[in-house]
């Protein structure tokens, strides 16, 4: 029993670091090149913007990414780098890119677009590779008129109330009884979608705080002397994944669990 249950941890391990390929490939890329950057004639953001287009192309290539998967992430790339643009503008500020660059758009690199791809990438694929089933999904259409609400707020709560606690309470009404199944090995396993959420967004916020720390972008607290992002900024990416998610169910239709 207990060698079984090891051997499925191990499994799970696996399919996880799988899932997380092409994340995990951009954050080692950040962490060296916090430490050592040989490359003087090239700006470290557009080294890390072509190394990220390098392997995207390894992944269509290798096949470990389809090409519909590619496209869904693209489009969340066109509407992450909106986002970026607006929050990094000089009237708004929320953060800032310290280094130079010469590929990207006002205020930002346009590498910063693929650090949300990589969220994208990873919900395509771990649907994939876990044979996600779920329990309980709510009908497409209110899930993308709350998708398109949270992307709103990202941009609107600036010059308005933010609606982010109402869009917590829609989301919490809209998926209370969402599970979703997931294969390890022959057997599908069960979660809250809710749970598996919050578990995801936890990760990316320790992500953030690496990313970061290798001051790929800083907020302004932490400018002069680096300092742990706030645990309340797992609520952003709580709501982004859920955006991500109904991006990725476009492509991944979700499958209702069989007795």
């Amino acid at each position: 029993m207990f060698r079984r249950v090891l051997h499925e941890l191990l499994v799970f391990g696996l399919k996880q670091a799988y899932a997380c390929v092409f994340g995990g490939a951009l954050l080692a890329a950040i962490v060296v090149t916090r430490v050592w950057y040989p490359f003087e004639g090239l700006a470290r953001y557009d080294f890390l913007f072509l190394y990220a287009v390098a392997v995207q192309l390894l992944l269509l290539a290798t096949r470990l990414e389809t090409w519909r998967e590619a496209g869904v992430i693209v489009v969340f790339h066109l509407l992450a780098t909106a986002m970026e643009v607006f929050k990094t503008s000089d009237a708004i500020r929320s953060w800032h890119y310290p280094g130079a660059f010469v590929i990207g758009i006002a205020n930002m690199p346009l590498f910063a677009g693929f650090m949300y791809s990589a969220v994208g990438s990873y919900l395509a694929r771990v649907w994939r590779v876990f044979d996600f089933r779920f329990t309980g999904y709510p009908a497409q259409a209110p899930t993308l008129v709350v998708a398109a609400l949270i992307y709103l707020n990202f941009f609107t709560h600036h010059v308005v109330w933010d609606l982010r606690w109402v869009l917590f309470a829609a989301i919490a009404w809209l998926y209370r009884r969402t599970w979703v199944w997931f294969r390890v090995l022959e057997v599908h396993r069960r979660m809250p979608l809710l749970l598996g959420w919050t578990l995801v967004a936890l990760f990316i916020w320790f992500a953030e705080n690496t990313a970061t720390w290798a001051r790929i972008w800083l907020y302004p607290h932490q400018d002069e002397v680096w300092h742990p992002v706030g645990i309340a900024k797992l609520g952003s990416w709580f709501l982004l994944i859920i955006l991500s998610f109904v991006l990725v169910a476009l492509v991944h239709r979700p499958k209702e669990k069989g007795p």
